[in-house]
């Protein structure tokens, strides 16, 4: 029974893992689609997975600064905005080494016939521990880059949105009044 359960704690972790490490790709579940089942195959397609409930309140980087003319960027947005992508860039690779680092310690933990418990919920704990720092760093990063749009650019930026991907929500009332 011990051995189920860290064969399936182990596929759900890298599952996971996986899925921490592409920050723009939508979650997916850890359970595979049960073949015919109730809801699957032909006739019932398995639903789509669910979007990033925080994709259509941020701007991408490369979004806003591949778009720094039609916005109007100012030169000091430019140069902060660069600077804040270059130094998360640096501490992003970084947690990326750490992270695969800390994988490959505990995938060395879970090859055992029997795992110790205690050492393989630790060792998780050093790898959730990156990832949440990650997470952190993403979402610090696109607080700082909104911030320092004014709200016309941020409409600007939700109208660009909405003409290259149409099924995007704007948010959680609709798209955002008009600035006046």
């Amino acid at each position: 029974m011990k051995a189920i359960i860290a064969i399936a704690f182990a596929a759900a972790f890298l599952i996971a893992t996986v899925v921490a490490q592409q920050p723009n790709q939508p979650p997916q579940s850890p359970h595979p689609p049960m073949a015919g089942g109730p809801g699957n195959g032909p006739d019932h397609p398995m639903p789509p997975p669910n979007p990033d409930p925080l994709a259509h309140l941020m701007f991408p980087p490369d979004m806003i600064l591949g778009h720094a003319r039609q916005l109007n960027l100012t030169e000091e947005q430019k140069t902060f905005m660069r600077s804040e992508v270059q130094k998360t860039t640096a501490i992003f690779q970084d947690l990326q080494w750490k992270l695969q680092d800390q994988m490959e310690l505990l995938q060395e933990t879970m090859k055992s016939t029997s795992v110790n418990e205690q050492q393989a919920l630790a060792q998780l704990d050093k790898v959730l521990d990156i990832e949440r720092e990650i997470k952190r760093l993403h979402i610090g990063l696109a607080v700082r880059l909104k911030n320092r749009l004014t709200p016309e650019q941020q409409d600007q930026l939700h109208k660009m949105r909405m003409e290259h991907h149409p099924g995007m929500p704007d948010g959680p009332d609709g798209p955002p009044p008009p600035i006046q």
